[in-house]
Formats: C-alpha cells, sequence, structure tokens
C-alpha cells in the first residue's frame, strides 16, 4: 500500500516516512503543496497524509484541487490547527478525517487503516485469493494447496495489484507509478524483470494461473476457465 506524505516539516515527513515503511507501507514524501498535488493526481496512491500549511499551496486548496478531479484517495489531514472552523473547512474541502499534532504514532496508523477500510477495492483479510492461488499479506507468501514460496517486496506489490484488479489489464506505466513511484528512474523493462520472477514462481508452484501479456496494453492474470 502506497501512502503520501505532504508535509513541509522535513523532520516530521522524514519520521512519518519511517514510522510508515517500518509497518509495512511504502511512502513518498512532498513537502509543498504544488508538488503535492501534481503527486496526489497521479492516481497511484491509497491514502494522502495533507498536512495545512504549506509553502505554495496550502492544502485546503490542493484539497479542493484534488476532489475537484474527482480523486477519491482517502486524505487524512495533519495541522497543528485545532480550531473547529480549520477542521470544518477541511472536512468540507473533502478531508476524510482531521488529526490534530501532535499525535501519537499508533493513532495515525490506526487512522489510515480506518480510511483504506472504507476502499470498495480494500478488503480486511489478510488473504487475497484467485484460482488456486492465494496471497498472504502477513507473511508475503505465495501459495497454492501445499506448495508455497516467499515474494519478494515489489514480487508481492505486484502480484497484489494483479490480483485486486483481475477483471482488469494492468498497464505497464501504472505497475511503474504503484510499485516503483512517481519518482522512480525504473524503465519497463523493470517490470518485464518481475513479471518474469513472478511467471517462474508461478510455475514452480504448479499453478493453473498464468500472468498473460496483452500486447502493447499490460499485464492481466488468467485461469483455463477465462
Amino acid at each position: 500500500m502506497r501512502v503520501l506524505i505532504v508535509e513541509d516539516e522535513v523532520r516530521l515527513a522524514a519520521t512519518l516516512q519511517d514510522l510508515l515503511e517500518i509497518n509495512g507501507y511504502t511512502a513518498d514524501v512532498c513537502h509543498d503543496g504544488e508538488s503535492g498535488l501534481d503527486n496526489a493526481l497521479s492516481g497511484i496512491y491509497d491514502v494522502i497524509l495533507l498536512d495545512v500549511m504549506l509553502p505554495k499551496m496550502d492544502g485546503f486548496t490542493l484539497l479542493r484541487h484534488l476532489r475537484g478531479g474527482n480523486n477519491a484517495t482517502p486524505v487524512l489531514m495533519l495541522t497543528a490547527r485545532d480550531q473547529v472552523g480549520d477542521r470544518v473547512e477541511g472536512l468540507d474541502c473533502g478531508a476524510d478525517y482531521y488529526l490534530t499534532k501532535p499525535f501519537e504514532p499508533q493513532e495515525l496508523l490506526a487512522c489510515i487503516r480506518a480510511l483504506t477500510r472504507r476502499q470498495p477495492e480494500l478488503h480486511s483479510s489478510d488473504v487475497l485469493s484467485f484460482g488456486d492461488l492465494k496471497l498472504d499479506k502477513s507473511t508475503f507468501a505465495l501459495n497454492c494447496q501445499a506448495r508455497s514460496v516467499r515474494l519478494s517486496r515489489k514480487e508481492y506489490d505486484m502480484m497484489e495489484l494483479l490480483m485486486r484488479n483481475r477483471d482488469m489489464v494492468i498497464t505497464k506505466e501504472t505497475l511503474l507509478l504503484k510499485i516503483w513511484g512517481y519518482e522512480s528512474d525504473a524503465e519497463d523493462n523493470n517490470v518485464e524483470v518481475y513479471i518474469s520472477f513472478l511467471r517462474k514462481k508461478l510455475e514452480h508452484l504448479h499453478s493453473q494461473v498464468k500472468i498473460k501479456t496483452i500486447r502493447m496494453v499490460g499485464y492481466c492474470l488468467s485461469t483455463p476457465e477465462t
């Protein structure tokens, strides 16, 4: 799961990034509103942590632009302000929750979990299933009946994305953005390498699930019935 942190306090942003990554999230950081909006509009994030007081563009304005573009990514606003009017404005702009600084790390993590549970494409279960495969979020294990193999973080993220979007073709661009991040130098061949890794693991598991290449488009999962 990928989180965008838009926070101009460099030390706090780094602390939040470390906290999230220790707890299994992938986190990107922006230190001003303009770059934050640019990243947020990419659509690759599952949650956005948004400060109110930002250089170049404040959090309220950023959020209005985001919601005006029909981007429904859950937004948790972070601010030192504690006045009721500010909280109301943030919620009216489209924020999903409002957390006042200082806050406890466990409170922040609980808020993120609550927000992601509201997304219809996410599920509370730690296990995803497709065909004869089961993907265990807690162990990064890909299982097929009695056989099991542990995936690397990028392999897991890629398989999770394919399994969650089982009825869709996932483009290479989407995989690059979701797995490597908005500012990464990764290229198409990086995606191809990890798709190859996953195919070899599916063969090792003797799974009937295949990763199908849709020429000039991307990839999707298939079974003998599809």
